[in-house]
C-alpha cells in the first residue's frame, strides 16, 4: 500500500471508527459551512468557524424582540437581564456545574479574565512572620498567563517558573491537609491544553495543588488556588468541574462557536470568589457609594460585583444560539472530542511517517506523546518540515505554499514563548539575539542562522473533514518531499498498534509500503534532484557581460508594470514607483492577494504633461497629476494607511479616480499617494549602506531585482513537472518575468547567482544588495489576465527544497547631499563581484 492509498477514507475509517455525528458529515458543512468550499481551514486554535444557523438564528432573534440595557427595570430590559441569566446557567451546565457552586463573570475574553484574576488576587509581599505570595505557571504557558507576572511582581509576590515534570516528580507521599496558620494565597495557573501541542495535562492537578500533594503547594505554607487555563481545552474537550474544581477558569466563546468573537468568561468557584478584591468599580458593581467620601460597598452578586459597566448583551445572547447550534449539530463535546482527536491522529501518524526518497523523515514533530488517546492529546498537530538534506524550511515558507492551495494553518511560536523554547531548542541567550537580528514575535522570520524561531501548526474544529487532512497531506507530499515519496513502515505499525493498546481500536491487516510516486510525468518518475543541473555552467565563468535588459515601474502598487527605456532615479528609487496605491472602503491596501483584477489597470507616466494615466479594458481613460499641492486642492485630504505594517502618510487623490477605480473594481475603493512631505525608512540598514534608506510605498526596499538565466532555469523546473493536473501550456519567458514583478531585469549571468552578491554598480549608480525576496501566491497571477495558477510557486519550492526566493533587494547609495543619481538605462552594463 503507497502513501496516495494511505491517503484514503478507507484507510482512515480503519484506524478510528469515530468520524462524524451519525448524518452525512457533508450534508452538514454544504448546509452550515458552504462559504469554506475551496478552503482548507485548519487554524481551528486560534478561532474556530460559526455554522450559518447560528447567526441565522441570532439575528432573527434580535430582529423579532427588544433587548433594552438591563440595568433598567422595564420590560425590554427585563428580558435581557433574564436571558442574560439564562445564559450565565447554559454555561455552568455545558461545565457540569451548578449556580450554587460556581458564577459566571462575562469578560472581553479569556485575556480580560486573567488579567481580572492578576488585578484582584490578594498577592501578599514577604514579610518578617510570613513568606510572600508565589505567582506559579507552567513553563508550556500562554503569553497572556505569562503576562499576570507582571501585576503580581509589582505588588511583591514571586513568580515562581514551573516545569510539567516538577509537578509530580517533586510531590510528597501525604497531602498537607489546611494549613490554619498561614494565610497567605497563593495561585497556581496551568493549561488543561497546551496551544501549542495540543498536549493535555491531567486536569487531577487540581486537586493535587488545592490538598498540597503536588509541588510546588506541598513545600510552601498557605493557601493554595488554581486557576485552569481552559480555552484551547474546551474548543473540542469536555471540561467537568464536578472532577476537577479549579478556582478560576477563564474561557473564550469564539474559540467553542465561531461567534461572537470579543466576548468571554471568567468562571469563579464561589467557595474562592471572597478572596478577589477590587479597586476601580464600574457602572453596576456598586450596593452603594458616596461620590464625595471614600465610601464603596460592593454588589453582593458575585457576577455584578466585576462586571463593569453594562456586559456585552447582545454577544451574550449570542451565545445561547452557539450552544443550540453546537448541540444540534453534534450532540455534544464528546462526539467532537472523537470526531477531532480522530483527525489529528491520523495526520500525525502519516505526517510523521512519511519520509522523502533517499529515507530521511519529511516532518519534526513537537509532540510529548504519539497521540495515543484523546484524554492526553487535543486536536493540534505541531510541526516543522525538513528538506532531503535534514535541514529545517523555514515556517515562513510553508505558510506562503499553504496559502497558494488556500491550506490556512499557523505559523510561528503561538504566544506560547515557553513551549517553543522548550520544544525547538532554542535558549534565553538566542531569543535575545534573535531579538537583536530583527526577530519579534508575530513576524516571517523563521530561521536564524539556520536555527528555526517557530514552527507549523495545524488544529481542528468540529466541523473538519477527512477531506482537510487528505488535502494537507497531499500538498506537504507534492510541494516538500523529494520524490519518490517513502514510508518508514516499522514507525507506522509501531504507531497503529500504541493507538490500538490504549483504545482498543481494531488493528489493520497488515501494510505493505512500497515507494509510493506521487507525480509523474508521460509515466516516467521526475526527480527534482535529477534537475540541479538545468541552466549551470562552470561557476568560474560568469560566460558574457552582465547587461540590465528591462526597467520597469508600477506607479499604482499592485497595478500593472509600465517599461521605460530610461528613467530617473530619486532618493525613493525609480521615481513614481510605487508612488500611489489602491485603499478599500475601509482604507486598507488592496493588493493582488485579495483583488487580482488590480494587475488588468495599466497606470502610464507621462512625463511632459505631469499625468498619471488610469487604463483599463473597458474602462476611459482618465488622469491625475503627478505632483500634487495640496494647498491647491483643498478637496484632497490627508489620511493614514499602513504599508508592510509601516503607518504611511498619504494624499487622497480625489473623487473621479475613485469612482474610476470602483466601478472596474466592483467595491468601493479610492486611490492615494504617499504625501511627499512623508519619510518612510527602510526597517533593517543592508550591510554596506552609508546612510539611512528611503522607500516609497514598496514592499521591503528600493527595488526588486531578478535575472533572466534564474526565471529560464525555473521555466525547466516547469516543464519537467508539468502534468494533466494544472490544464495550462508552459508559461513563456515574459509571462514569468511578469508574475515576478521585478523593477530590474538582468541577463547574462548563472541562474541564482545574484544571492551572493553584496554589491553591484548599473551604469553610475552603485547599488547595496539588502536580502532575497520571498515569495508567495501573488507570482500565481497572470499579470495580462488575471487568472490564476499554482506556477511557477510549486517548481521554484521544489527547485530550492522549500526556500521560495526568487530575485534580490536592492538599495542605491546617493553621493553625500544628492536628491538624484541620474538616469538608469535599459542595455547598460553592470559591474559586480560574488561572495563565493
Amino acid at each position: 500500500m503507497d502513501f496516495q492509498t494511505l491517503c484514503t477514507f478507507n484507510t482512515f475509517k480503519r484506524w478510528w471508527s469515530h468520524y462524524g455525528y451519525g448524518e452525512n458529515l457533508q450534508d452538514v458543512i454544504e448546509q452550515e459551512f458552504k462559504r469554506t468550499k475551496g478552503i482548507t481551514y485548519l487554524d481551528h486554535a486560534a478561532t474556530t468557524l460559526y455554522p450559518e444557523s447560528l447567526v441565522r438564528d441570532y439575528f432573527q432573534d434580535i430582529s423579532r424582540n427588544v433587548y433594552g440595557n438591563p440595568h433598567s427595570h422595564h420590560p425590554s430590559s427585563r428580558l435581557t437581564h433574564d436571558t442574560v441569566e439564562r445564559v450565565r446557567f447554559r454555561i455552568l451546565q455545558h461545565f457540569n456545574t451548578t449556580p450554587e457552586e460556581y458564577s459566571v463573570i462575562f469578560t472581553s475574553g479569556c485575556t480580560a479574565a486573567l488579567k481580572l484574576v492578576a488585578e484582584s488576587f490578594p498577592w501578599s509581599p514577604q514579610s518578617e512572620s510570613e513568606a510572600g505570595s508565589l505567582f506559579c505557571y507552567f513553563t508550556d504557558s500562554h503569553t497572556s498567563v505569562v503576562g499576570m507576572r507582571g501585576l503580581t511582581s509589582a505588588q511583591g509576590a514571586v513568580a515562581l517558573l514551573v516545569s510539567p515534570q516538577e509537578v509530580e516528580n517533586m510531590a510528597k507521599d501525604e497531602a498537607q491537609g489546611e494549613d490554619v496558620i498561614c494565610q497567605t494565597a497563593h495561585l497556581f495557573c496551568y493549561p488543561a491544553q497546551s496551544n501549542f501541542s495540543g498536549r493535555k495535562y491531567p486536569l487531577s492537578h487540581v486537586r493535587g495543588i488545592q490538598t498540597k500533594h503536588l509541588y510546588p503547594a506541598c513545600d510552601h505554607q498557605g493557601r493554595w488556588f488554581v486557576l485552569l487555563d481552559a480555552a484551547s481545552h474546551v474548543s473540542c474537550s469536555p471540561l467537568n468541574l464536578q472532577e476537577c474544581p479549579a478556582d478560576f477558569i477563564p474561557v473564550s466563546f469564539y474559540k467553542i462557536f465561531g461567534f461572537p468573537t470579543g466576548l468571554g468568561a471568567l468562571i469563579v468557584r464561589n467557595n474562592a470568589a471572597g478572596i478577589l478584591k477590587k479597586t476601580y468599580f464600574g457602572g453596576g458593581t456598586a450596593a452603594a457609594y458616596l461620590s464625595g467620601e471614600d465610601y464603596y460597598v460592593p454588589a453582593a452578586n458575585i457576577s455584578d460585583r466585576f462586571e463593569d459597566g453594562t456586559v456585552s448583551f447582545l454577544d451574550i445572547i449570542a451565545v445561547n444560539h452557539g450552544f443550540e447550534a453546537l448541540d444540534r449539530i453534534t450532540g455534544g463535546m464528546h462526539n467532537i472530542q472523537q470526531h477531532t482527536f480522530g483527525l489529528a491522529r491520523y495526520t500525525y501518524m502519516l505526517l510523521s511517517s512519511v519520509c522523502h526518497g533517499n529515507g530521511r523523515p519529511v516532518a519534526q514533530i513537537y509532540a510529548e506523546g504519539q497521540f495515543e488517546s484523546p484524554s492526553t492529546q487535543g486536536a493540534i498537530l505541531n510541526f516543522n518540515l525538513k528538506d532531503s538534506h535534514g535541514q529545517i524550511i523555514g515556517y515562513s515558507q510553508v505558510d506562503r505554499m499553504a496559502s497558494l492551495y488556500n491550506i490556512h494553518v499557523r505559523t510561528g511560536c503561538f504566544c506560547n514563548t515557553g513551549a517553543c523554547q522548550s520544544f525547538l531548542g532554542i535558549s534565553n541567550e538566542q531569543i535575545r539575539r534573535n531579538l537583536q537580528a530583527g526577530h519579534v514575535c508575530g513576524d516571517s522570520i523563521d530561521l536564524v542562522e539556520g536555527q528555526p524561531t517557530g514552527s507549523v501548526r495545524v488544529s481542528f474544529g468540529y466541523m473538519s473533514t477527512f477531506e482537510d487532512c487528505q488535502k494537507f497531506l497531499n500538498f506537504v507530499s507534492e510541494c516538500f518531499v523529494e520524490k519518490p515519496v517513502t514510508v518508514d513502515q516499522v514507525r507506522l505499525e509501531k504507531l497503529k498498534a500504541a493507538t490500538a493498546a490504549s483504545h482498543g481500536v481494531n488493528e489493520d491487516i497488515p501494510i505493505r509500503i512500497t515507494n509510493g510516486e506521487i507525480c509523474k510525468v508521460d509515466g516516467k518518475e521526475k526527480s527534482t534532484e535529477a534537475l540541479r543541473g538545468f541552466g549551470h555552467r562552470d561557476s568560474n565563468s560568469h560566460g558574457g557581460a552582465y547587461t540590465l535588459t528591462n526597467i520597469y515601474i508600477y506607479p499604482i502598487k499592485s497595478c500593472g508594470a509600465f517599461e521605460v527605456h530610461d528613467w530617473p532615479v530619486g532618493p525613493l528609487g525609480l521615481r513614481y514607483d510605487r508612488s500611489w496605491m489602491v485603499v478599500n472602503g475601509n482604507g486598507v491596501c488592496l493588493s493582488q492577494k485579495r483583488e487580482r483584477r488590480l494587475c488588468l489597470i495599466r497606470p502610464e507616466v507621462h512625463l511632459p504633461s505631469n499625468k498619471l494615466l488610469l487604463q483599463a479594458s473597458g474602462m476611459d481613460t482618465i488622469s491625475v497629476p503627478l505632483e500634487n499641492n495640496t494647498q491647491t486642492h483643498t478637496s484632497y485630504r490627508v489620511c493614514q494607511s499602513k504599508v508592510c505594517g509601516d503607518r504611511v502618510e498619504t494624499v487622497d487623490c480625489g473623487d473621479e479616480a475613485a469612482s474610476w477605480l470602483s466601478d472596474f473594481l466592483g467595491q468601493p475603493c479610492r486611490l492615494i499617494r504617499q504625501s511627499p512631505d512623508f519619510t518612510r525608512d527602510m526597517k533593517k540598514k543592508p550591510i554596506g549602506a552609508a546612510t539611512t534608506t528611503s522607500l516609497s510605498l514598496v514592499n521591503e526596499a528600493q527595488y526588486l531585482m531578478i535575472n533572466r538565466a534564474s526565471v529560464e532555469l525555473i521555466q525547466k523546473v516547469m516543464s519537467s513537472r508539468q502534468d494533466d493536473s494544472e490544464g495550462d501550456q508552459l508559461l513563456d519567458t515574459q509571462n514569468v518575468i511578469s508574475r515576478f514583478r521585478a523593477n530590474l531585469v538582468i541577463a547574462g549571468v548563472e541562474p541564482f547567482e545574484e544571492d551572493n552578491w553584496p554589491h553591484l554598480i548599473i551604469g553610475n549608480t552603485r547599488f547595496v544588495v539588502a536580502g532575497q525576496c520571498g515569495r508567495c501566491q501573488m507570482i500565481g497571477v497572470d499579470q495580462e489576465t488575471g487568472g490564476r495558477t499554482k506556477e511557477p510557486l510549486m517548481s521554484l519550492s521544489a527547485y530550492r527544497n522549500g526556500k521560495v526566493t526568487f530575485g534580490v533587494y536592492l538599495t542605491h547609495q546617493l553621493p553625500e547631499g544628492s536628491t538624484e543619481t541620474g538616469i538608469l538605462s535599459a542595455g547598460s552594463l553592470i559591474q559586480t563581484q560574488s561572495l563565493k
